[in-house]
């Protein structure tokens, strides 16, 4: 009988905030990291480009069972719109095709422009993106000159405003809905002006709760690394803290026990409705549940402990 394959790295659950440098791609940064913890399993929260930098948030163990709530979070990204120059990509990862003046471009204008971009609006895709179109990402008919029709996506602006304006490059803070390309964003504020944009720079500042302030450097993360595992483990976040806006319910240890056989419970004084966050009688994170209309609360993503 074939010996059963033994388990690769270490069993480890929590979140790491990692500040991806510009350069790496999410998936090769992530890679990183897995090897510096010698973690069994990690997954990383929303892609940034090469061009980006800023928060990543990567999940290892059990905590990735919370990745896709993340994944649904809001962002938060502060970008730099190079003025006059477009390129194929949106961004600067790609050769400049067309140059305009930005002779009228004034703040005044720039800040009409961004108040019709903010609320509720409709993006079309770029073509370099990793959208799948039957079977295929989009950036790879892309890199073979091939461009095809993409459906506009609703996304949400709740806030877009200026933060500098100098010469042909504007920078700008952006807080909006999952699914949101700040590249296209930008474009769109090139159209608007009337002179054509690309997105220059860009860098994440939040994901869902989860703010810059947290963030460890791959640098800082090697030093760490040398230092031993522990001191690599010191600086992981509990996996519930991916979901803190979210109301904490407390269980019996009776309930805790149906809860994880997968079966709905009443619990006295628990919010009416929406998603909550559940912990046993030891404040053990049990995982996620939602409230049924009935008012018993459902497990729905569980997990083994923190």
């Amino acid at each position: 009988m074939a010996r059963r394959q033994k388990r690769r790295g270490r069993k480890i659950s929590g979140i790491l905030l990692l500040d991806k440098p510009v350069g790496l791609t999410s998936n090769a940064a992530l890679q990183e990291v897995k090897r510096l913890y010698k973690a069994e399993k990690a997954g990383h929260t929303g892609n940034l480009d090469p061009l980006a930098s800023g928060l990543l948030p990567v999940c290892f163990g059990e905590a990735t069972k919370l990745s896709a709530f993340l994944l649904d979070s809001d962002k938060i990204y502060v970008g730099v719109c190079k003025l006059g120059e477009r390129t194929a990509s949106g961004d600067a990862e790609a050769e400049v095709f067309e140059r305009r003046p930005t002779d009228g471009v004034t703040m005044a204008r720039v800040e009409e422009v961004l108040e019709s971009l903010r609320g509720a609006i409709q993006q079309i895709p770029p073509m370099h993106s990793a959208i799948k179109r039957q079977g295929q990402p989009l950036y790879k008919l892309a890199h073979q000159g091939i461009e095809v029709e993409r459906e506009p996506r609703s996304v949400h602006i709740y806030e877009l405003r200026m933060l500098r304006l100098e010469g042909d490059e504007l920078e700008i803070y952006v807080h909006c809905s999952k699914g949101t390309y700040i590249r296209t964003l930008a474009e769109d504020i090139g159209e608007a002006l009337n002179c054509g944009a690309h997105l220059s720079q860009l860098r994440r500042t939040a994901v869902g709760p989860f703010t810059e302030e947290g963030m460890v450097t791959m640098e800082a993360l090697e030093e760490r690394a040398a230092q031993g595992l522990g001191r690599l483990d010191d600086v992981l976040l509990p996996m519930e803290e991916a979901l803190s806006g979210w109301p904490a319910v407390a269980l019996t240890d009776t309930s805790t026990f149906y809860v994880r056989q997968g079966q709905p419970v009443l619990v006295p004084q628990a919010p009416t409705g929406g998603w909550v966050r559940l912990f046993g009688p030891e404040q053990e994170f049990l995982g996620v549940g939602r409230v049924l209309d009935d008012g018993r609360i459902a497990p729905k993503r569980l997990v083994r402990g923190s």
